[in-house]
This record gives structure tokens, sequence and C-alpha cells, in this order.
């Protein structure tokens, strides 16, 4: 029995104008690549995290095709929301769709064979950034992404506080007796020098063996990045950055 990550799958069987191959560069056949790459390290008594953006869907019934595809590969799913996962809804109605084989993290926790998993989404902070960590090689036929509209730093500030009251909610119920504990966020809890951060103190708080995370695109994976700080090993999780591998986390 082993436990997985990769995250940011980025399906779009249901929207397939949504495709993450109009970016090109690496992500041409990328389900193709997941499925194949799953399969060959994952086995059906394992268990695999999936830190978020998980299906381009619009609500729930338009996401179920991308549900079951995830379904249909080998072992046990644990999900967590992503900033582009508008499919997700209530839990009640997400729930509705959901696949056997999958389990949510939603402000609880989700406990497996002595593993305690529990998490949240996270935020933009500005704490932290990854500029210098981007690859610069762009591909000049890839597709231009629209420039973000300027954002209120007092509404982002109010989300970000908002996800790290849910995070602690979450932490707080880990099965003491767990053998280890593992925190699921989309967004990265710390910066990629390891610097302290609001994040990585709760994690710390509570005692957090491992934390797998996504969301961080096109950065040069042949940088060095993450790792473990005071007790807590940091994991970028992000498909593209995992090359569509899964990356072992425990066994």
């Amino acid at each position: 029995m082993t436990v997985w990550a990769l995250g940011d799958l980025h399906l779009a069987f249901s929207v397939p104008e949504k495709t993450m191959e109009a970016f090109k560069k690496g992500w041409i056949g990328y389900t193709d690549k997941i499925r194949t790459n799953w399969c060959t390290h994952v086995g059906a008594d394992d268990l695999v995290l999936i830190p978020g953006d998980i299906s381009w869907a619009m609500h729930p019934d338009q996401a179920r095709i991308d549900l079951e595809w995830i379904h249909a590969l080998p072992g046990t799913k644990v999900l967590l929301k992503g900033n582009h996962d508008y499919w997700w809804s209530s839990l009640s109605k997400v729930e509705k769709v959901l696949p056997p084989s999958m389990h949510l993290i939603q402000n609880n926790v989700f406990n497996w064979q002595g593993f305690s998993i529990g998490g949240t989404r996270l935020w933009d902070t500005p704490e932290y950034n990854f500029y210098p960590y981007r690859d610069t090689v762009v591909d000049p036929d890839s597709k231009k992404v629209p420039r973000k509209e300027a954002k209120d730093p007092i509404e982002e500030e109010r989300i970000f506080e908002r996800e790290l009251a849910r995070l602690e909610m979450s932490l707080k119920a880990f099965d003491p007796k767990a053998k280890m504990r593992i925190a699921m966020t989309h967004y990265a809890p710390i910066g990629a020098e390891l610097h302290a951060s609001r994040t990585s103190r709760i994690l710390e708080k509570y005692r957090v063996d491992v934390c797998v995370f996504g969301h961080l695109h096109n950065l040069n994976n042949q940088l060095p990045m993450f790792g473990e700080k005071n007790g807590v090993r940091y994991l970028l999780t992000a498909a593209d950055y995992l090359e569509f591998v899964p990356i072992k986390i425990a066994d």
C-alpha cells in the first residue's frame, strides 16, 4: 500500500474547448500521460491525493465525466478544491455525482489505514512569490493568457485569513493515533526558500509530516525548491511540474 499525489489534472472532457493542450509545451496529450503514468505506478490498494484544479467543468453534473474518468483509474482518491474547480459547489451537490472511489476534503479529515489527511484550498498571499523560479523558455505558439485585473489587497487578505481558519479547523480533527499526518492545500503554503509563513506555522502547530500542494505552473523543475522545514516536508505536486507522474508520499 502506497500513498501518492498528483494535482492540477485540469481535465476537460466535458468542456473540450478548455483543454490544457492549448498551452502546448508539455501539455499535448496530457490526459494520456496522466492515465499511463498513473496505471504504471498506482495499485488498486493505493491512495492518491489530488490537491485541486481537477476539472474545468462549471457545475457538478458537467464534472461527472471527468470524475468518472478518474474513478476508472486504480486506487482510492482524496480530492481537494482548487481555485479553478468551479463545479465544486456545496458538498451535498458534489457528493451526488461523486464516484465511490473518491473522498472529499472540506473542513474535515479523511482517515485511511493509519494516515490522517486534512487541508484547505488556501489563497494568494504577499508573503512569497515564485517569479524567480518561472521557466523563461516560452513556446512562441503557446496560448496567450490575458493579463489579470488588479486585485483588492483587503479582499485578498480577508479570503486568505478565512482559509487559514478553515485549515486550522480541519487539522484540529486529525486522528491523534495516526502514523502520519498529511495536509493538502491547493495554493503553496510556503515560499520556495522555506522561510516561515503564517500557513507553515499552523502546519507545524498540528505536527503535519507532509504538505502536498499544486497551483504553480510554468516553473523550472531543475531549480531547487521546497523540501523539509521544522519537521514538515513540502511537496509541489502540480501534474505538469511532475511531468504527469504521481509522486510517492509514503508507504
